[in-house]
């Protein structure tokens, strides 16, 4: 086998061997050429008159020529010396023409990925496209098995390419979609690569189905395509299809103005387009768009007469896998060609024209903003895609192929930037291949120069697919290795595939190519020392030029020499593994020390409090053994953690917060919890020269981290950290004897920065009453070396102060907060706070807390304000506080009393530690905001918005009302509630539920919930407008130690800056929300927005602080007959006692006459059998008249159901009945006693109703008389009974 593969030492481009064997060359010569006598030269040039493809995968190449085809299957075979290597043995041959004097003109091997998980990025199969001079283009598998055909065109295929998906680089780039084009003289095709990759998988499963269950046919699916009429070129002979594209804005207005002048219109925004080259003659190149859309795809038809000799083809081996058959067997039906669909015009867009030049072929780049075409004059032009121009051009490559090799930049210096890693650079070369000249030659683009030449034979064939795997798309990619090649070399003579590798330095130009080409070489320098090849290795070597990689190689091949390095490393673990060892061994005996008498009485001060927070974080938790603090420190991690510095000095490593505690742990726990010997632990820490304040560090630490350990022995843990402060305070380097007390310690305010930022709320308390002390005693040491003594300990200890202060507050807090809410509630995480976050949340971030706990815990509005009032009794106990703890801290019974119980007190506890941030006011504008917010999240919680507004109405100062109900209606309210009218609207009544999901976004009754909250907020907001201007507005006051508060401003604040409001808008609403309201509940029929004019409808939803055009007094007859119909029927409906008065009191406002509506009110109660009620309403009825009128028709209604319509009717009714006066027989028997509610009524108080009829109506009045005989008609049925 002859080896061409030449080695530059400099610039290290190879051409490696891919299959070093293809298997029986002399088979494919003698098959394809076996009706030819050869010649002496045909034995070489035989493969230029083929028709070869490859495969990217490079495990199947295909062979054709006229009709006949060798298909050829990547194998391993073991040579004679034993190697195993890779191999491309024949794997099928025949012919694959059906139709007569038709010839294979183009084919293309397309893998297809596997749909399996598992995959890797190898190709599931291979299919081969064929396309013949009739116009057919045939799909194959591996083994020559038919799966579908297509006529698309009737003249010859030019020329099958396929494009696949790959990896945008850059968050600009299009995405482009799988492709295959096929170019006819005329027209163009494209089929989408997901339908064609579906449809071959579902073929390839239906021949396999057939095989096996020996059926007669498949059913091929179609496939969906678009076909092109290129038109303005006298001749194509090759294309490229460079995907989807969109225009600058620049470019989109150019091309109007040239396409439509000056009056030519843009569009908003720029099409995408679909960009097609064709290179041929007149012009040589030119240039096609297809606007995306303009051109639907057809559904081809697929050629059913192959389909049916599927069957015989897949058991006849004599003939192959294909089944053709001789002239004389083929069935005439078979002859009819399908139906060809016409090509969709597309005019090029411009081009380059060069009357005497023709293109011959064109080869797309990786990324498709280059391609090379080469032409009959021996030149090969660079195009630049994007602008349409040719930037480059070499002569003298006649008959030239071309190919492009695209290389990724390494894993180097730019990932591994300190700032943000710069993304992977790619470099594009062209490989050009001169036959006649017989070499190969790599040039960099778009102006590089040539890296490398190689001399090869004349006869080869340069494959270069351009596509890899179909199939793939963005999800399925994660994770593959794609293994495709590039551009690979074929030589007949000697049967070798061979492929082009560049190194990615070859395309720099500066000083980093050297430093690339030498990292290069150390690559190539170990592989060479691994074969042992001493001479190649010397000559590698003094080719290194970059100082770092010569020492590095120095370095390996003098392996006896030893580092200083190394020697001080492994000095340093030796030291760190004895500390090691050391601190192991100390975890033995414990020593006993005393505390001050003032930690004890804190301690008893603040027992209750530790011990009922420790009872409700003692909750159990899921957890992990190898997370345990308990869990031993294994030393590979500690030595992770600790390092020696050039000074011998030992120093910690801040790593994750994980192993910084279990480094914690493992130094001071023991220590902590009496276990260990505490002083002896500090000495043998302060001779490794680890520094204090790193030590301190570590102690908070495992403290703060290991709270639950903390509070089940508080005294003894107390007093161990108290020896450990004061030990560590007195080592070197911890607190400066220079320090000034007028000044803050650096030493105690890293102790202070823990304690406040530290969510251990108890841990923190316990840590920093500890450090207080200590201080004290510090100071008071240094006392006789100050003069001024006495500033000192005023400024130290007033920061301790405050901080001792804060963390008893938030103690008392974090208890609250950690009280878990009932079962059943909406629940949710306990919120954590610390001393930092509570003054990062501003002066409203307490009042927000709690009222988050008050969600959680669903406590209602007036049970929240007995709480608070239970506060305000007992603010002149100077004990309660004491009390309120040991309730907190006694554990007696146990009973959901006696938790709320504790839960009640706890709240007063916070209350009273809280007073101005707490106050009644700021606390129940919390509620009411929290409640609203998680309304907003869950429309259908109706209650919650229902509290929202009962907390609202708790808030004593109109001024707060008013800027939380205002700032609630634009924020949350007034979106919703103008949804709900104009469905109303539109519906004319109480809509249905799916339509009130669909419009407001609740259902029905929750949309009915949301409605009366609506009417009370914004009578809220009316009262509160009413009365801010009789009290001034609240201060709103803080407590001293939390002044330092910085953050959000709070709800309370914030309602304090909202502008006033006009209150007829106000009332307009209200108004209308009463009607919507109304509408929901009696499901009335109305559209409410008709109710009013066209100012009144204009002002609706607006601003509510805004001054807008209210109705006039003057108002349309029409419109107020239609009111008073709805403000009658409203009145119909007497569901609750509220209503009637509601309806009077909005009657005004729709300029209803609200005797009217009184009348009305009096006959429903009557109707429904409430005479009581209606006497009483009856009293404030101005017109007597008209309701005598009115109930001397309902008595009628009731004597009539009596007489004439009970079921029980009487022998004496009857009687009665032929007594009556022949007019008033004949009245009763017009009644309708089906309008009455209740027509089951007593006759005393049908009797008592007739009185008062006959006091109301006037002797002279018409119906009088009729009056009378009702009366005595009522008093004889009444004797009788």
């Amino acid at each position: 086998m002859l080896e061409f593969c030449l080695f530059c030492a400099s610039l290290f481009l190879s051409i490696v061997p891919v299959c070093p064997i293809i298997d029986s060359l002399s088979h494919i010569h003698y098959f394809t050429k076996q009706t030819e006598e050869e010649g002496a030269g045909q034995s070489i040039t035989w493969m230029q008159d083929c028709v070869v493809s490859l495969s990217p995968c490079s495990d199947l190449l295909v062979v054709a020529r006229e009709q006949k085809a060798v298909f050829l299957s990547a194998k391993w075979r073991t040579d004679d010396s034993g190697r195993e290597e890779m191999t491309l043995a024949v794997s099928w041959s025949g012919t694959l023409s059906t139709e007569e004097g038709e010839c294979v003109s183009s084919v293309i091997c397309v893998p297809l990925a596997s749909q399996k998980r598992s995959s890797t990025g190898r190709p599931d199969w291979t299919c081969v496209v064929v396309g013949f001079s009739s116009g057919y283009v045939r799909f194959y598998t591996e083994n020559g098995v038919l799966l579908l055909a297509q006529l698309l065109n009737e003249d010859p295929v030019l020329r099958l390419k396929c494009r696949t998906y790959e990896i945008p680089r850059h968050p600009g780039v299009t995405e482009q979609h799988e492709e295959l084009s096929i170019l006819y003289p005329s027209a163009l095709v494209t089929i989408d690569g997901f339908s064609l990759f579906q449809s071959l998988r579902a073929c390839r499963n239906q021949v396999a189905r057939a095989a096996a269950a020996g059926s007669d046919a498949i059913q091929p699916p179609p496939l969906a395509y678009k076909k092109w009429g290129l038109q303005d070129m006298d001749t194509i002979v090759d294309h490229s299809s460079v995907g989807i594209m969109t225009l600058c804005v620049f470019d989109q207005m150019k091309n109007a103005s040239i396409l439509g002048g000056f009056h030519a219109s843009v569009k908003g925004s720029p099409p995408a387009m679909s960009q097609y080259i064709a290179v041929g003659g007149g012009p040589y190149t030119g240039f096609y768009y297809a606007v995306e859309g303009s051109s639907q795809p057809l559904l081809s038809h697929v050629a059913l007469a192959v389909a049916s000799k599927l069957t015989s083809a897949l058991f006849s081996a004599a003939s192959g896998w294909l089944g053709w058959k001789n002239k004389n067997e083929e069935d005439p039906a078979q002859k009819q060609k399908p139906k060809v669909e016409p090509a969709t015009p597309l005019a090029v867009r411009f081009g380059l024209p060069d009357s005497r030049r023709h293109g011959e072929s064109i080869c797309l780049s990786p990324c498709n903003t280059l391609a090379g075409v080469t032409d009959d004059f021996g030149r090969v032009t660079l195009l630049d895609l994007a602008r349409g121009i040719a930037i480059r051009m070499w002569k003298g490559y006649r008959d030239a192929q071309l190919g492009w090799v695209q290389v990724s930049e390494g894993r180097g210096e730019r990932e591994s930037s300190p700032s943000a890693p710069l993304p992977r650079r790619h470099a594009q070369f062209l490989v050009i291949y001169a036959p006649r000249r017989g070499i190969l030659e790599v040039w960099g683009t778009q102006q590089g120069p040539r890296v490398g030449a190689f001399t090869v034979g004349k006869h080869c064939r340069l494959l270069y697919a351009g596509y890899r795997l179909m199939g793939v798309n963005s999800v399925t990619s994660q994770g593959w290795q794609l293994h495709t090649q590039q551009v690979c070399l074929l030589d007949p003579t000697t049967g070798a595939l061979r492929t082009v590798t560049v190194p990615f330095h070859l395309a720099l130009s500066d000083k980093k190519s050297e430093r690339a080409k030498d990292m290069h070489l150390l690559k190539k320098l170990t592989t060479i020392l691994r074969n042992i090849l001493e001479s190649e290795a010397k000559s590698v070597l003094l080719d290194i030029k970059h100082p770092a990689i010569k020492k590095q190689v120095k370095t390996t091949l003098d392996p006896e020499a030893v580092d200083e390095a190394l020697l001080q490393l492994c000095s340093s673990q030796l030291k760190l593994l004895q500390l090691y060892t050391d601190i192991q061994q100390l975890h033995s005996a414990a020593d006993t020390d005393t505390s001050s008498e003032a930690v004890k009485e804190d301690l008893s001060r603040l027992g209750p409090t530790l011990q009922r927070y420790a009872q409700l974080t003692s909750r159990p938790s899921v957890s992990f053994a190898q997370d345990s603090p308990d869990s031993p420190l294994p030393a590979r991690a500690f030595l992770s953690q600790l390092e020696c510095t050039e000074d011998g000095e030992v120093r910690v490593v801040r790593g994750a917060d994980t192993e910084w505690n279990q480094l914690g742990s493992f130094l001071f726990w023991g220590c902590l919890s009496g276990e260990s010997p505490l002083r002896r632990v500090c000495d043998t820490l302060q001779q490794t020269g680890v520094s204090p304040q790193q030590l301190l560090s570590l102690l908070l630490s495992v403290w703060l981290h290991r709270e639950k350990d903390v509070l089940k022995k508080p005294e003894e843990t107390v007093r161990n950290l108290h020896t450990l402060l004061i030990t560590l305070s007195n080592m070197k380097g911890a607190v400066e004897e220079s320090w000034d007390p007028q000044s803050v310690s650096p030493w105690w305010q890293q102790v202070r920065t823990a304690c406040v930022q530290s969510h251990s709320a108890a841990a923190a308390l316990l840590a920093a009453l500890v450090a207080h002390y200590a201080v004290k005693a510090s100071i008071t040491s240094r006392a006789d070396t100050f003069c001024s003594s006495w500033e000192a300990v005023s400024l130290e200890l007033e920061q301790w102060a405050v901080c001792v202060r804060q963390l008893e507050d938030v103690l008392v807090l974090q208890t609250l907060l950690w009280v878990p809410p009932p079962q059943g509630t909406a629940g949710g995480a306990t919120a954590q706070c610390s001393v930092k976050t509570l003054l990062e949340g501003g002066r409203g971030g307490i009042a927000d807390s709690i009222a988050k706990w008050v969600f959680r815990q669903d406590l209602a509005p007036e049970r929240l304000k007995e709480i608070l009032q239970r506060r305000e009794e007992k603010e002149g106990d100077d004990n309660s506080e004491q009390s309120e703890q040991r309730r907190a801290g006694g554990g007696g019974k146990e009973g959901q009393e006696e938790n709320e119980k504790k839960q009640e007190d706890l709240l007063v506890a916070v209350c009273r530690r809280f007073p101005d941030s707490l106050s009644p006011d700021l606390l129940f504008a919390h509620c009411c905001w929290e409640y609203v917010v998680q309304w907003n999240k869950d429309p259908e919680e109706g209650r919650y918005l229902c509290w929202a507004v009962e907390h609202l109405k708790l808030v004593s100062s109109p001024h707060i009302q008013l800027g939380i109900s205002s700032m609630m209606w634009s924020t949350f309210i007034v979106k919703r509630f103008s949804a709900a009218a104009f469905l109303m609207e539109k519906v004319g009544k109480a809509p249905k539920d799916r339509l009130c999901r669909r419009d407001v976004g609740m259902g029905d009754k929750a949309m009915t919930s949301f409605l009366g909250s609506c009417v009370q907020l914004l009578q809220i907001l009316m009262e509160a407008d009413s009365g801010v201007e009789e009290v001034p507005p609240p201060e709103l006051c803080v407590e001293e130690v939390w002044c330092g508060a910085e953050g959000p401003a709070s709800i309370a604040e914030l309602a304090l800056e909202q502008r006033g409001v006009h209150y007829p808008l106000v009332q307009h609403h209200c108004l209308l929300a009463s009607l919507l309201y109304a509408a929901m509940t009696f499901s009335l029929r109305v559209k409410p927005l008709s109710l009013f004019d066209s100012k009144g409808k204009n002002a609706f939803f607006r601003d509510l602080t805004s001054i807008q055009l209210m109705p006039s007094g003057d108002m349309d007859p029409g419109l107020v007959l239609l009111r008073k119909e709805v403000r009658k029927e409203e009145t119909h409906q007497t569901g609750a006692d509220w209503w009637p008065s509601m309806c009077l009191e909005l009657g005004s406002l729709l300029q209803v006459n609200p005797d009217i509506l009184r009348r009305h009110l009096v006959c429903e109660l009557y109707s429904q059998g409430l005479d009581l009620r209606a006497e009483e309403a009856m009293l404030e009825v101005e017109d007597k008249d008209v309701l005598g009128s009115q109930l001397l028709v309902l008595t009628g209604q009731r004597l009539s159901y009596s007489l004439l319509h009970s079921q029980s009717q009487t022998q004496p009714a009857m009687e009665l009945l032929a007594r009556l006066p022949p007019t008033l027989c004949t009245w009763l028997k017009a009644m309708d006693p089906s309008e009455l509610r209740c027509p089951m009524v007593p006759l005393s108080q049908s009797s008592r109703l007739v009185s008062r009829l006959i006091e109301i109506l006037p002797e002279n009045h018409g119906q009088y008389s009729l009056a009378l005989h009702l009366l005595e008609a009522v008093e004889a049925l009444t004797t009788e009974d």
